[in-house]
């Protein structure tokens, strides 16, 4: 399981949410597993298809579907993985907001 969580800046500053991943769910979630993303393994588990990014109402406009993401993709790439953007929020949302994880995304026949 990976986790994440650091005060960023001093005094007040952004609090970034422990992201957890849940191997046997499938899924990478915050520590409450209120908000998650959720994947299916493709291409011989070579290729992670992000499939769903669900953030409840009431923990909306914190970040919490970036924070998700970047846990996805992070660990994607440390595992020489490739993703398939399925999610409608990480393929209009969160690669156009972070063209830097485009590197990742699977074209059909590898990486792009």
């Amino acid at each position: 399981m990976s986790t994440e969580s650091e005060s960023i800046g001093s005094g007040g500053g952004k609090v970034v949410p422990v992201i957890v991943w849940n191997e046997g769910s499938r899924r990478f979630e915050t520590e409450d597993k209120e908000a998650y993303v959720e994947y299916v393994l493709r291409d011989n588990g070579n290729v992670m298809d992000l499939i769903h990014t669900y953030v409840p109402s009431s923990k909306r406009g914190l970040g919490l579907a970036s924070h998700l993401c970047v846990a996805a993709f992070q660990h994607a790439k440390s595992h020489s993985f490739s993703i398939i953007p399925t999610c409608s929020y990480v393929s209009d949302t969160f690669l156009p907001r972070n063209p830097s994880w485009n590197s990742v995304v699977y074209n059909g026949a590898g990486k792009i």
